[in-house]
């Protein structure tokens, strides 16, 4: 890298100089190179695709990365030694898929190559630092992070069944919808889309219940996170918007 220091002193530069030190700052500026950010957090589960010789998707743990050089993913656990041995190849191209929550919800993906597979002490898979990391936006709302405590409510009434309550918390939150987040025992549990309510409480009104649809859902190691769309109208978000000091305006 070059670097260029700038010392006022008391010295009179010709035009060929001046011309000289314009063009060792753009060299220093261009050779720099731009490094894409990687934001996700060791433990998160990234999404991987594998062509050739045959298509495989894996679901894998990251471990860890560092910038600019590698990304190290736990790889898959099987029974049989063989399995994945021709996908899981120096030098084969997979393409990683991820998504990260937050106040606008993003999706990643990148294309990139395997560079080395480790066996001990465990398995890794570690990829080469992409090139180019594209990311796509999930909603058209932003929405504002919050840490609530809440609770989804399945009505009774409505299905048939004995009334089911989730306590967990809202991690962010608009007029259009939220996430929800509480905890499963077992990293195979999800939710069905259904009409449900969102319960909150209020330190002066008491319960709130927002009528609401859950639209996804995944687990991540017993952590299950809930997308919620709230119906169109109902007044009840307004207030709970308000209760948390957040602007409607703003969103």
């Amino acid at each position: 890298m070059l670097i260029i220091f700038s010392l006022y002193i008391n010295l009179t530069f010709t035009n060929e100089d001046k011309e000289v030190m314009s063009v060792l700052a753009s060299l220093a500026s261009s050779t720099v190179p731009k490094v894409n950010l990687f934001k996700l957090h060791p433990g998160k589960s990234i999404d991987i695709e594998i062509i050739h010789p045959v298509k495989v998707r894996l679901k894998l743990p990251l471990i860890g990365y560092e910038l600019g050089k590698y990304i190290i993913m736990k790889s898959p656990v099987t029974n049989k030694s063989t399995s994945y041995q021709d996908v899981l190849v120096e030098g084969n191209v997979v393409i990683a898929r991820y998504i990260l929550e937050g106040e606008h919800g993003e999706c990643f993906a990148f294309r990139s190559t395997i560079k080395h597979i480790t066996q001990y002490p465990e398995s890794f898979l570690i990829l080469n630092y992409p090139i180019k990391i594209e990311s796509r936006q999930l909603r058209l709302q932003q929405r504002i992070v919050t840490h609530l405590p809440a609770s989804v409510v399945v009505d009774a009434n409505k299905e048939g069944l004995q009334a089911i309550r989730l306590n967990g918390i809202i991690t962010d939150i608009s007029t259009k919808g939220c996430g929800f987040l509480f905890k499963a025992d077992n990293s195979e549990i999800t939710v069905k889309k259904r009409d449900i309510f969102v319960s909150v409480q209020h330190p002066t009104t008491g319960e709130i219940k927002i009528p609401a649809r859950i639209c996804n859902s995944s687990n991540d190691q017993g952590n299950v996170s809930v997308g919620i769309q709230f119906f169109d109208g109902d007044k009840q978000v307004s207030n709970l918007l308000e209760h948390l000091f957040i602007n409607e305006s703003l969103l």
